[in-house]
């Protein structure tokens, strides 16, 4: 019998799952939906997501800044005070976390912000 079959099939699952992005934390996860209902009218939230507001960056733009951390982002995220009256809610310390802890997952080497 054959061994071609199994290598290929060996070869398409490692394929599969070097393309799948990682599975996000309870944390990120609770981030993205927030995100969802609160951020994606104006930015966008996704992995190459065009922001619906241009004067919105898009959130990997952000988050593929050089140097730019988890803790980084939880403090910008916190202390900015550049928010547009239009956001008309606050975010909490916990949400802040969340909301960083999911940008990060948008983190991708060699990614051109265009900011």
């Amino acid at each position: 019998m054959s061994r071609l079959p199994l290598i290929a099939l060996a070869a398409l699952v490692i394929a599969t799952a070097a393309t799948q992005p990682p599975a996000l934390s309870k944390r990120a996860q609770r981030g993205l939906a927030f995100a969802q209902t609160h951020c994606a009218a104006c930015h966008g939230i996704a992995a190459n997501a065009t922001s619906p507001n241009p004067e919105a960056p898009p959130w990997d733009d952000i988050a593929n800044q050089p140097g730019l951390t988890a803790i980084t982002l939880r403090t910008f995220l916190r202390d900015s005070h550049n928010y547009p009256e239009a956001m008309n809610f606050t975010v909490d310390r916990a949400r802040v976390r969340e909301l960083a802890d999911y940008m990060v997952t948008l983190q991708r080497p060699g990614y051109k912000p265009s900011i």
